[in-house]
């Protein structure tokens, strides 16, 4: 993890834009940590062009965290979304072993139902 950060917008790796005192960005931050995976932490308070670039993803808003992972940005995202898009975006990212959590019956029946 690293709190110095590039220009915002999405870069190589996983980058959180974050704000002080945001429960769901320290949930995200301890779930990163807890499986070993390398982000860059950006303070969108400390960095007008990281609000930017928030606010052009999250229709407007500073909705945190937001999170970018090569071309993707995500709103809020949980852990597993986070790593599924490293997986194609930022593989380095992914620690070795990490298992994506399964579809119960319900998710996959509904899934199928919708052409998924």
């Amino acid at each position: 993890m690293s709190d110095t950060a590039p220009s915002a917008g999405p870069t190589a790796g996983i980058t959180v834009y974050w704000r002080p005192g945001c429960g769901f960005c320290a949930g995200l931050f301890r779930q990163l940590d807890k499986h070993a995976v390398p982000y860059t932490k950006i303070d969108i308070w400390s960095e007008p062009d990281a609000a930017a670039f928030v606010r052009s993803v999250a229709r407007g808003n500073e909705t945190v965290p937001t999170v970018a992972v090569g071309p993707v940005a995500m709103v809020n995202p949980s852990i597993d979304e986070v790593l599924a898009a490293a997986a194609t975006h930022a593989p380095d990212a992914v620690p070795a072993g990490y298992e994506p959590p399964q579809q119960g019956r319900l998710g996959a029946w509904i899934s199928n139902k919708l052409g998924g």
